[in-house]
């Protein structure tokens, strides 16, 4: 059935104009991809996705998705009775409104224009805003549980808000619940692409089957400089299309992939709905001292740690300020400001305050990165056998946390794995692997700092043995 909807859906697109087709090529096909892509399964990257059937240069042109083709607000304002009523709604954000027309075209059914789209659409996402508190409380990182609880707060604030517009249009009661609006509200966060005409983006068949792969440091730079798209495509408005471009050569069967911009992994979890094992853009905040804090010259999310280990340049300033004394700060402390050591002293403060601070972080932790590894297995075996294991053979740092999995989920000696116990297994599953890369970056640090001082170390023992 699935492959079915799929077939339909891809005529349906073709239909509107929607094509991969070369400029200079014509195609017969019926369906709207073929002549440069096709949809296609990569179960160890992203599930279903775009995948080339030609070989792609990179800037090539791949995919057109003509503007009426586009669901926005402004389309779906054709809906009289939705135009109407919306007008009388004037406190909603442009996303709202949105969220409340996408759930308005789920409530017609197979009478909508949008139904073949709609039916593609996934049944659920793994949003921040999805998490429940078990699920939350497994991010074991405060900045994280507190992105987690700010993101719920936020989707069930703006649901209530909505909800007497959503009434007024007499919507279906399921599609009035807070569940309806997760679903709406993550399929308009994690599948809207920036058009210049409506804030709150547009859905865009064909075009939101690309799955994402993080720019590099290059892109980035290119970008700042204007080069390069960052995203990979934009709306033009010479063709009034929607265009994708290759962000790098592609062979026949590869994956095509889109740079949907910078995000860190916890924000791939709160927009998107996923994480990367290998994100370059990945980051790790630690608690700084109070004396720090008052020091620093930087805003707060310019100091972290790279997915590498490596302190950023805004941290590492920072610490080498407060290291300095604070009589020397006015006369020296503009080297710590330029990025340059200030000294072999206060270098060697800096490295060993960053490594005492990650240990004394991963020491806190209820579980090691060890036995995050091992839980993500036993995760695995659980969904696998579908069976439940020996509770007592279960390494005592996450024994707790899988006793209150269980009790959560009503399990006995047979795990069952319906719908919403699959859901909650996947989102625990995130919130593991998250917590894991985090715990990982603090780990990398701790030896970037340790090679540092074994360096240093190794100079004053060279300088003894000169004398």
């Amino acid at each position: 059935m699935e492959e079915v909807n799929l077939e339909r859906f891809l005529d349906w697109a073709a239909k509107l104009g929607i094509t991969d087709s070369p400029v200079e090529i014509q195609s017969e096909s019926c369906s709207c991809l073929g002549q440069s892509l096709s949809v296609s399964d990569f179960p160890d990257a992203g599930g279903r996705g775009i995948g080339a059937v030609r070989d792609l240069r990179k800037g090539e042109l791949i995919l057109r998705v003509p503007k009426s083709a586009l669901m926005t607000s402004e389309s779906l304002m054709k809906d009289h009775t939705l135009s109407v009523a919306v007008r009388n709604h004037s406190s909603l954000s442009p996303i709202q409104i949105l969220i409340v027309a996408l759930l308005n075209e789920v409530c017609k059914g197979k009478s909508s224009w949008w139904y073949p789209y709609l039916v593609q659409l996934p049944r659920s996402y793994d949003t921040l805003a999805s998490f429940g508190l078990f699920e939350i409380q497994a991010l074991q990182v405060d900045d994280a549980i507190w992105a987690a609880e700010k993101a719920v707060s936020k989707a069930e604030l703006e649901w209530k808000n909505a909800i007497a517009l959503m009434e007024e249009l007499r919507l279906k009661p399921q599609l009035v619940t807070f569940r309806a609006w997760l679903w709406a509200s993550a399929t308009i966060s994690s599948r809207t692409l920036h058009v210049p005409w409506d804030d709150a983006g547009c859905l865009c068949p064909v075009g939101d089957f690309f799955n994402y792969a993080a720019p590099e440091e290059s892109d980035v730079e290119q970008f700042e400089s204007n080069s390069l798209r960052l995203t990979d495509g934009g709306y033009n408005e010479d063709i009034s299309a929607y265009c994708f471009y290759a962000k790098t050569n592609y062979a026949r069967g590869d994956q095509v992939l889109l740079s949907y911009g910078t995000y860190t992994n916890l924000e791939l979890l709160e927009h998107y709905g996923f994480l990367l094992t290998e994100n370059p853009n990945d980051k790790a905040f630690i608690p700084l001292l109070p004396k720090m804090i008052s020091l620093r010259s930087w805003p707060n999310d310019s100091l972290y740690i790279h997915q590498n280990g490596k302190p950023s340049f805004a941290l590492l300033s920072t610490v080498r300020l407060w290291a300095t004394p604070p009589n020397q700060r006015r006369s020296i402390g503009y080297l710590a400001y330029s990025g340059s050591q200030v000294s072999t002293t206060n270098e060697i403060i800096v490295m060993e305050w960053m490594l005492n601070n990650c240990q004394v972080i991963l020491k806190n932790f209820v579980t090691s990165v060890e036995e995050d590894e091992l839980l993500l297995k036993t995760i695995d075996k659980m969904c696998d056998l579908n069976e439940l294991i020996e509770i007592e053979k279960v390494v005592s740092g996450f024994k707790a946390e899988i006793c209150a999995f269980l009790e959560i989920n009503g399990a006995g000696e047979k795990l069952n794995l319906c719908g919403k116990t699959r859901r909650v297994i996947d989102r625990w599953k995130l919130a593991v692997e998250w917590r894991l890369r985090y715990k990982k970056i603090l780990v990398d640090c701790i030896s970037y700092c340790s090679e540092r001082l074994d360096w240093f170390s190794s100079q004053d023992d060279s300088k003894r043995t000169d004398r």
